[in-house]
């Protein structure tokens, strides 16, 4: 088993000094064959965990024997890893791209409003199954703090279900039959806090200097105020500023980072004792069963001054680490980043040169969603191809997660260099998307609400549902039939360009029966502040039961939805793993972007108008489609032409092939 991976010489000196002091902790762990097995895959991926650490805390006196203590939680956490993982870890290192494949659909939501608690999931996955869905992310199941907890992300225990949702037993159990029925469940990794009442802050609190070193405390504002200089404020409404004074820590009290808010204190990934706390929670969700961990707030993990402490070069050294180890205990499982960040920096998080599959996986393409609502508001596709041009080729190992809207709130992230290059302000572009989300510009279509804005600079961001910010609240409110058509149309042709852009597109909970926004968050005094309760409602179970009636509402949208899906799953080139190659039609109101493969191309053509619009017919042989044409959105029939010209329907999309093929 030795020498099997080329190694640097000091990489493969360093790697046989830990067998050498290591190999006694395998013994009475594993069987043989998981002993060759382990050391296989830690041999593999050594150079990636020894690089990444070394350049973190190597200069550090006591770092071999951090070492030491890691690769025993490794070794302990493989031995646990239950049999049914073991082979599906297996399986996909046999397809080592199965994220990429088309028949990936995502849907998000929170398991009480979804369906009560997790066994209430369970009694669902029929209702997922016949959307098409094979990726399901459970928002935060662990145990939050008491009252106010961001949406659940101010965990008190992060190993404890909720008691509403249920226990650990129906989180396992209910991992186990999505599993068995084909759905990947993605889970919460919250790396960047815990809630003040998570055990390791409260031991911070009472003045214990192990846990005091978990967190980034001071003892008066010289240091806060010099790094607030250069930081940015995520919530200026309710949470302004970085730090929080916290009188009844030891000593007379210290000043606390916390980024998000008050009650959500930030970790000290300086600390080597915070990743092996971290590393052992990520063995905890991945031997539950877990499929994909989301890394909340990624970015923001260290700390520099000078800076907005956000992407620093550490961010990627700890991720590298993170993605070795689990490759080595658990390859099955995959990261997405929670990176809500620039195209430019977006791609770091999936790997760029040397660390290329060194990084996550997968990881939202924020920058696609904003662009899609911008289109729809406007009307015109200018703005949207000149940033799909600029915009970074993703590389092989990685695919994007392409959504319409999320639990939280719409930021407008929108590169100004890019409003620059078609003639936008963008201070005045972003005003007016608010101003048309909110439904206060004139002849807008859509209701929602503005999220943290800043008087001072007019900034913000808007909430609301798919259904409302395309149209439907409105025109149902008003029994317009022709402005309900339209509302429609715009939802599926939302989800024809996520679900046609590669990657894995992500339905969030009630975009499938067009939910419109909740309003009555308002009376709940822990909610009122927050209007992103607005686009978080609870599924509606009973206009789901009209989702077979073509007739309704709810029926027009799933069944398109479901024909979307089918379409894309019955085709290749929606993999993952193609060229994109956006393309200006010579008509403002119409977008095109081809996805290109070995086995052919798929040109995929929207109308962003209320009414009908053509483009020149040669365009598809620009985008390498030179013979007859057929539209997998339409049964295969070819798409209609008059005049020289393709035409397309208000509001519509076709995905073009080669007529020829098969």
């Amino acid at each position: 088993m030795h020498n099997v991976f080329v190694m640097a010489p000091e990489v493969r000196a360093a790697f046989e000094n830990v067998r050498r002091l290591e190999s006694h902790r395998l013994e009475g762990w594993m069987n043989p064959r998981d002993v060759d097995v382990f050391w296989l895959r830690f041999e593999r991926y050594f150079d990636d965990l020894h690089y990444s650490l070394q350049a973190l805390y190597g200069d550090r006196s006591d770092a071999l024997e951090q070492f030491g203590r890691l690769f025993g939680r490794m070794v302990e956490a493989y031995a646990q890893r239950p049999d049914a993982l073991k082979v599906l870890d297996l399986e996909r290192q046999f397809t080592p791209r199965w994220f990429q494949r088309t028949h990936m659909v995502g849907y998000t939501c929170y398991a009480d409003h979804f369906a009560a608690d997790l066994q209430g999931v369970g009694r669902r996955i029929a209702y997922l199954e016949e959307l098409g869905v094979t990726y399901l992310h459970l928002m935060p199941l662990m145990q939050p703090r008491p009252g106010a907890n961001d949406g659940g992300y101010a965990m008190a225990d992060c190993r404890r279900v909720r008691p509403d949702l249920g226990t650990i037993d129906d989180l396992r159990q209910l991992a186990a039959e999505l599993r068995e029925r084909g759905i990947t469940l993605c889970l919460d990794l919250v790396l960047n806090h815990v809630a003040r009442e998570h055990a390791w802050a409260r031991r911070a609190l009472a003045g214990e200097e192990r846990y005091l070193g978990y967190f980034h405390t001071f003892a008066d504002r010289s240091l806060p105020d010099a790094y607030e200089r250069t930081l940015p404020e995520i919530f200026p409404d309710d949470a302004p500023g970085n730090f929080t004074w916290v009188p009844e820590m030891a000593d007379g009290g210290r000043w606390v980072w916390t980024t998000f808010h008050d009650y959500q204190w930030d970790l000290n990934y300086g600390n080597p004792e915070v990743v092996h706390e971290i590393v052992d929670l990520m063995f905890f969700y991945a031997n539950l069963g877990a499929g994909v961990l989301r890394l909340d707030a990624a970015p923001f993990l260290w700390k520099r001054m000078g800076t907005n402490c956000q992407n620093q070069p550490e961010v990627f050294l700890l991720i590298q680490a993170f993605r070795a180890i689990l490759r080595v205990v658990a390859p099955g499982v995959i990261f997405k980043a929670e990176a809500i960040v620039p195209p430019d920096a977006l791609i770091r998080y999936l790997g760029v040169k040397s660390t290329v599959e060194k990084q996550c996986e997968l990881a939202y393409d924020n920058q696609r969603m904003a662009l899609l609502w911008s289109t729809l508001a406007t009307r015109r596709t200018t703005l949207i191809t000149q940033a799909l041009h600029r915009a970074p080729q993703l590389l092989i190992g990685c695919a994007p997660v392409n959504y319409l809207r999320n639990h939280d709130d719409i930021g407008w992230a929108i590169t100004d260099e890019d409003l620059a290059a078609v003639g936008e302000t963008p201070h005045l572009h972003r005003r007016f998307l608010n101003a048309f989300y909110t439904g206060d510009f004139p002849g807008s279509f859509a209701r929602g609400a503005l999220f943290q804005e800043n008087p001072d600079t007019g900034d913000a961001r808007v909430t609301g549902t798919t259904a409302s910010l395309a149209g439907l609240e409105a025109a149902l409110e008003r029994g317009d039939e022709a402005a309900i058509e339209r509302a429609i149309r715009r939802i599926l042709l939302l989800h024809a360009l996520i679900l046609g852009a590669g990657g894995i597109p992500v339905i969030h909970m009630g975009d499938e029966l067009g939910l419109t926004n909740d309003p009555s968050y308002g009376a709940d005094p822990l909610r009122a502040g927050d209007s992103r309760w607005l686009n978080r409602p609870r599924m509606d179970w009973q206009r789901a039961r009209q989702r077979h009636d073509g007739r309704t509402v709810p029926g027009r949208l799933f069944g398109g939805l479901r024909r979307l899906i089918e379409a894309r799953r019955a085709t290749s080139l929606f993999h993952g793993f193609g060229l994109f190659q956006p393309l200006w039609t010579g008509n403002e109101h119409v977008l095109a972007y081809a996805r290109k493969r070995p086995e052919g191309t798929v040109l995929v053509l929207a109308n962003v108008e209320e009414c009908p619009q053509s483009i020149e017919a040669e365009l598809p042989r620009h985008a390498g489609l030179p013979g007859e044409l057929r539209d997998l959105l339409a049964a295969g029939a070819p798409p209609p032409l008059r005049d020289g010209r393709l035409q397309l329907e208000p509001l519509s999309c076709r995905w073009l092939v080669d007529g020829s093929e098969p």
